[in-house]
């Protein structure tokens, strides 16, 4: 704990497992006070326990006006002031665009890119009052250089971005910033499922630990470390290289689901850094062709 993080306030959603839940746990020991928002908030009551009044659980789905509403306000009430906003929470149904129906790409925008201006929408007006403020909207490699059977979810994430850019600009003149964060490859759940290399991830509770760290930048895009940075941006400089390593996907489409049928989630819930799999995967094979 910190004089700088002591007492600060965040609204964290997405954070019942998976980058969320480390997320929450580091800010926690960091000193900071913390709403935790999840549609599904089974994983958090150790944590209750442990902080105390510290922490405050929300069973909050971010689709709905009137649930992201009540739970700011009921924040705003017992805290006063909303420091920083982190918008973890988002799901994907991977599918390639030819069997995907239209529901399934307005689903993954309501929860990734509507739940995020929702949250933004009950926040700003008392960061911009106080004159200080962060948001941070979680975004994806993917969003940035694609990946077959991820178009709504890839939509959705360069929709983030977008807003964010925009939303920043408009901020300009202002003590409130908005940056998009990006997250190390994980080790999650839906990752797996999709086929991504073991090896090639890490625990999701490190990349939470990594992001959290850095809930107090002000920087337009706020990297979980120098490799993700690098990642993304060899791929966009070489995008054969993304071309080559997603094939996979025309040849044995994965099925990412829960055994009840529900599309894998991110925070599960955890595909943020499902797109940034591909992204690794790329250059894991593009540093082969080289020294061969």
């Amino acid at each position: 704990m910190t004089a700088t993080t002591a007492g600060r306030v965040v609204v964290l959603s997405g954070a019942n497992a998976g980058i969320g839940h480390g997320m929450l746990e580091t800010l926690l020991a960091d000193g900071y006070r913390v709403a935790a928002l999840d549609v599904d908030t089974a994983n958090l009551g150790a944590l209750g326990e442990q902080y105390g009044q510290q922490l405050r659980v929300y069973e909050c789905d971010v689709t709905s006006d009137d649930a992201v509403d009540t739970t700011v306000a009921d924040v705003l009430d017992a805290w006063e002031r909303v420091d920083v906003l982190v918008h973890n929470a988002g799901i994907f149904n991977f599918g390639l665009m030819r069997d995907r129906s239209l529901a399934d790409t307005r689903e993954e925008f309501e929860v990734n890119v509507f739940g995020a201006i929702r949250l933004v929408h009950a926040v700003l007006p008392g960061m911009r009052e106080r004159g200080d403020g962060r948001i941070h909207l979680v975004s994806s490699g993917v969003g940035r250089v694609g990946n077959p059977g991820l178009t709504g979810y890839g939509a959705t994430k360069g929709a983030l971005e977008s807003f964010t850019h925009s939303l920043r600009l408009e901020l300009q003149n202002e003590a409130v910033s908005c940056s998009v964060m990006q997250p190390s490859l994980a080790r999650t759940e839906s990752a797996l499922e999709l086929g991504y290399p073991e090896s090639m991830m890490e625990d999701p509770a490190v990349v939470g630990r990594k992001l959290a760290r850095k809930v107090e930048s002000t920087k337009p895009v706020v990297y979980a470390d120098l490799k993700t940075r690098l990642g993304i941006r060899f791929a966009e400089l070489f995008p054969f290289v993304v071309t080559r390593s997603t094939r996979r996907f025309l040849d044995e489409p994965p099925s990412p689901a829960a055994p009840d049928g529900t599309a894998a989630s991110d925070d599960e819930r955890d595909a943020p850094d499902s797109g940034d799999q591909a992204v690794a995967e790329g250059v894991e094979d593009d540093a082969t062709a080289a020294d061969a």
